[in-house]
């Protein structure tokens, strides 16, 4: 096992999944305890349209590699996060319901995303790198550079400090929007900032998980870690580790010449986790005895 630490193409991988399992878990919490798992699902499959405008506007213009790898995240964390004031805004100023407007705003964006997507890689001449994009719908860990990790910690790492640094207001409209709101405290601001967030820890993971995966990547650490405490500090530490955990044995586990991708093998064991956590956790698990946490 000591050569997987000794190829640098491996350690890359390992380390990109790290942080990226790290990052969505913890942050996820904040998705999850505010019942905003389909936000989430919609902010991840609308970005599809933002990667491809990015690349499209990328490849018009001829921006060098390394920029236009920029210009790809930066779309995507622009259509997710319009996607989710979309939908905030329709649900406000109409009767539609919440869930309806989550599945228009998701049917609008991923349609379109996938629409042009599929005009791009059959229209002559093509654009170079345009047979990439697909990688973005499933993931492609095995692709990740060292400029890739660099990137997801300079979008990551930022929200994981403004998450500590504001944690107090942030916890308190995560848990109770109501009462934050008669503390004083602008809610609809730190809404957005948590959009903000949502948005970065989903954006990071595409390529390693890709568009129609990462919701679990987002979701799962936290509903598994959720069944061993009530307090919201270890919950997220929890689901920090148990994502960075199972992202690192998903890669470590592709990487062993049995021909598995990656991104599907870290949900697979993140749902293994979770299925042990709802059967085992003490006092919330279902083969367990006592009061609930």
């Amino acid at each position: 096992m000591i050569w997987l630490f000794e190829d640098h193409t491996i350690r890359t991988v390992m380390l990109g999944s790290a942080l990226v399992g790290g990052i969505s878990g913890g942050l996820g919490c904040f998705a999850y305890l505010n019942r905003q798992s389909l936000v989430g699902d919609v902010i991840a499959h609308s970005s599809l349209l933002g990667i491809v405008v990015a690349f499209l506007a990328g490849g018009t213009f001829g921006l060098p590699d390394g920029l236009s790898l920029w210009l790809l995240m930066i779309g995507a964390a622009v259509a997710g996060l319009l996607a989710a004031l979309l939908t905030q805004f329709v649900t406000h100023r109409t009767r539609l319901p919440k869930d309806a407007a989550l599945g228009v705003m998701l049917a609008i964006f991923f349609g379109s995303g996938l629409t042009l997507l599929r005009w791009l890689q059959r229209r002559s001449p093509p654009l170079p790198g345009v047979a990439g994009l697909d990688d973005y719908l499933f993931g492609m860990a095995a692709a990740t550079t060292s400029r890739d990790v660099l990137i997801t910690a300079a979008l990551g790492l930022p929200m994981v400090i403004l998450a500590v640094f504001a944690w107090n207001r942030l916890k308190i409209v995560t848990l109770d929007a109501g009462f934050a709101s008669g503390l004083g405290v602008r809610v609809a601001v730190w809404e957005v900032v948590i959009q903000i967030v949502l948005v970065v820890s989903i954006v990071i993971g595409l390529q390693i998980v890709g568009v129609i995966l990462m919701i679990a990547l987002l979701i799962t650490p936290a509903a598994a870690a959720r069944q061993w405490t009530k307090h919201m500090g270890p919950m997220t530490v929890l689901a920090a580790a148990i994502g960075g955990s199972c992202a690192v044995l998903g890669a470590v586990i592709s990487s062993l010449g049995v021909h598995l991708p990656t991104g599907p093998v870290i949900v697979l064991l993140l749902a293994a986790v979770f299925l042990a956590s709802v059967l085992f956790a003490p006092r919330r698990g279902l083969l367990t005895f006592g009061s609930d946490a």
